[in-house]
């Protein structure tokens, strides 16, 4: 048995037909300028497309303004939205899709009040909280912040790689992991071999 798995930061076709053909669950498109993986609607309207039946696209946006979040969704065919700022439960509920909540964890952030703050949320993404960074880090945090009693699945990102999310895994028990940086060459440019090696690594044992 393994964890779902999602492969974000997808700026290309090849890349995300990799991720697909490698056993992914979802592709991440961000939608966020500031990103080094930002991808332009043209582009992640061609990449939706050429994702099948039964591996979700999310989209990621950051603080977005609420027109530039209902222009994407016209153009690019999106499964579930993700959103990464400081967007409110209304707001990420206000879109009509499916929404995932991403919380940069530090020490004294009050999960079990996130998770009742989010109830319409599908999960929690937990991620590595940086000063100023919205994501994508690379950097792990200490998974023990992490309460078991959390009353929402946990999506597990943050510096995650095929050398790490074995035990990242084993030992926080998420519904899912998110992948970007790990898997990659260069930001945005996805490496075959490191995404089927962590494809081989995200078995509960």
């Amino acid at each position: 048995m393994r964890v779902r798995v999602k492969i974000c930061g997808i700026t290309r076709i090849e890349d995300a037909i990799s991720a697909v053909e490698n056993g992914a669950d979802a592709i991440g498109l961000v939608f966020y300028e500031p990103s080094p993986r930002n991808v332009q609607l043209e582009q992640a309207a061609k990449i939706a497309d050429k994702v099948p039946a039964f591996v979700s696209v999310v989209g990621l946006f950051v603080n977005a303004e609420p027109d530039f979040v209902r222009k994407v969704i016209s153009q690019v065919k999106l499964d579930l939205l993700q959103f990464h700022g400081d967007e409110t439960p209304e707001e990420c509920a206000s879109y009509g899709l499916p929404f995932i909540k991403a919380i940069r964890v530090k020490s004294d952030t009050n999960l079990i009040q996130c998770a009742k703050d989010f109830s319409a949320s599908k999960a929690l993404l937990l991620d590595t909280y940086t000063d100023g960074v919205a994501g994508g880090t690379g950097h792990v945090f200490d998974w023990n912040l992490i309460p078991a009693a959390l009353d929402k699945p946990v999506i597990l990102a943050g510096g995650l790689n095929a050398q790490n999310v074995a035990q990242a895994i084993n030992h926080v028990k998420p519904y899912a992991v998110d992948v970007s940086g790990g898997v990659e060459i260069s930001k945005g440019i996805k490496d075959a071999a490191k995404i089927a090696a962590f494809m081989q690594q995200v078995y509960i044992k």
